[in-house]
């Protein structure tokens, strides 16, 4: 944990992962899972709504900070290694919060689930701070390319060995999802050993190799949307942000900063569009077209928060942004922590959600608005120590 201090940082991009925050928080949190507006879901399978958005924005914000925190230091190559040693370290920090996370509160570790959002996180982090201080921007271009190429090359080409769960899925067209359900799937054998490869929900060679290779349960219980595969894409989400920062850094003038923003950012989601006629975007595949759409959208969103707040000077409206950008970890871990609080209720009472629903209900609100109000609520509630920390100027580093 340390202090801000004096140390200058930049308020549009505080805010950006502030909101992005506030977003995670709201979709994980709805009053009721029975009443949720469509754009506060994420796609079933192919497609993306504005909740599939969230992530990607996590990751990409993350990129860039990167590149702003290291690009301003000449560093010798033993500084280097120092620094190598600390973005390791700090990786492994975040990863285990999110093993802590995911046992909460049971501890059950016969359940514990190993992949996750903050694993994921940890890993892109850890990868793209290394590659940036290893290698010039070009030659970042060059591996984020190569790596959704290749990503794209096996998920469209290479056949996907027969396992048990392929096994059922050609014999009897569906896969087992998370609770229960059962999905319709589209697959056929290619020879006596193999399918053909698919694009499909735990038939395809992502899920494969999550079955073969990722330990403990999965979030489906066939597959992990944050499993081991389609981790390689989201560090191209990474890589994305990492140019973007080198942009920043490279373009002194304000106005031109955020015209090649927005130039690249809407770029990106029209190459991504087009990819995505042969590779549909997918955010649990995190399909190579996704990767663009999703970096696009986040491009032209930070050169939006660049060109009101840091330009324009519009502070204000964006406080809220700022107060979870500044301790986003802490954000995100008190809101997992606390829905068993707020959540769940204890024995005989139920959470806090139902009482608010109930109450919502009987004023007459609609589910879904009333579900809204209740995420928005619960917003509020993690609002309050991420307020106190920013207000005393701590930020807790992992």
């Amino acid at each position: 944990m340390r202090r801000s201090g004096k140390k200058e940082r930049l308020l549009s991009l505080d805010a950006l992962r502030g909101f992005t925050i506030i977003g995670m928080i709201i979709v994980n949190s709805p009053g009721s899972w029975s009443h949720v507006y469509p754009p506060l879901l994420h796609a079933p399978w192919h497609g993306m709504t504005l909740t599939d958005l969230v992530f990607p924005f996590f990751l990409f914000i993350m990129g860039i900070s990167i590149a702003l925190a290291y690009g301003r230091l000449d560093l010798s190559e033993r500084q280097k290694a120092a620094a190598y040693r600390k973005i390791v370290i700090r990786g492994v920090k975040i990863f285990a919060v999110g093993l802590f996370l995911n046992l909460w509160p049971s501890f059950d570790l016969s359940e514990i689930r190993v992949a996750g959002v903050l694993q994921r996180i940890a890993i892109v982090f850890a990868v793209c701070a290394i590659l940036f201080l290893l290698v010039s921007w070009k030659a970042q271009l060059s591996i984020g390319v190569g790596i959704l190429l290749a990503y794209w090359g096996v998920m469209a080409w290479v056949p996907v060995p027969l396992d048990a769960v392929n096994e059922l899925a050609l014999e009897s067209g569906y896969i087992e999802r998370s609770y229960g359900q059962q999905v319709e799937v589209s697959v056929s054998a290619r020879g006596e050993a193999y399918l053909r490869p698919n694009y499909e929900p735990g038939a395809n060679v992502a899920a494969w190799v999550d079955r073969r290779l990722l330990p403990g349960r999965f979030w489906e219980r066939t597959w992990d949307p944050e499993g081991l595969f389609t981790t390689l894409p989201a560090i191209g989400t990474g890589i994305f942000g990492l140019l973007v920062g080198a942009l920043v850094l490279r373009i002194g003038d304000a106005y031109r900063r955020v015209s090649w923003l927005y130039l690249v950012g809407f770029a990106a989601v029209g190459l991504g569009t087009i990819w995505s006629w042969s590779f549909p975007l997918n955010k649990n595949l995190w399909s190579s077209s996704f990767v663009l759409v999703s970096g696009g959208w986040s491009a032209v969103c930070f050169a939006s928060c660049v060109l009101l707040i840091d330009i324009c000077g519009y502070k204000r409206w964006a406080k809220m942004g700022l107060v979870f950008g500044a301790n986003p970890i802490v954000a995100y871990a008190l809101s997992g922590m606390l829905l068993s609080v707020f959540y769940t209720g204890y024995g005989e009472f139920a959470g806090l959600n139902a009482w608010f629903m109930d109450a919502a209900l009987e004023l007459g609100l609609a589910g879904k608005l009333a579900s809204l109000f209740y995420a928005l609520f619960y917003v509020g509630i993690i609002y309050l120590p991420v307020r106190y920390l920013w207000g005393r100027g701590i930020l807790i580093k992992l």
